[in-house]
């Protein structure tokens, strides 16, 4: 019976530790849309979280939404007021997007959008 709760106990360490390593590999990698959205805009994915939609190209415009780890439709891309992030770094270029299913545009900085300065594939405003 010993062996038998030995065996158990065992069983349930290992699953449980391959829950959380699938769990912790989705976070990390998420899956690519393949252009769920429209299919003549470029598909960019915001990797940070808690990041700020704003009505213009600056800080000072209001926050139309906040969004985590999400993928959208970039529509074009500007400069803007730079935004300096001390764990990320500086950019002032700025991309619009919107939802997959249609929205209004939002603004967010290229900072929290994986691709770098410019976006490549997203054409400028």
């Amino acid at each position: 019976m010993q062996r038998l709760i030995s065996r158990t106990a065992m069983g349930l360490a290992v699953a449980a530790l391959a829950v959380g390593g699938l769990a912790t590999t989705a976070q990390a990698a998420p899956a690519d849309p393949a252009n769920h959205g429209d299919p003549t805009l470029t598909d960019v994915y915001v990797w940070a979280t808690d990041v700020n939609l704003r009505q213009q190209p600056t800080t000072d415009s209001p926050r139309l939404a906040v969004r985590s780890q999400w993928w959208a439709d970039a529509v074009c891309q500007t400069q803007g007021q730079m935004v300096h992030d001390p764990a990320v770094g500086s950019n002032s270029w700025w991309t619009a997007v919107q939802e997959f299913a249609g929205s209004d545009i939002a603004w967010v900085n290229n900072l929290y959008i994986r691709g770098g300065e410019k976006i490549a594939g997203v054409r400028d405003c």
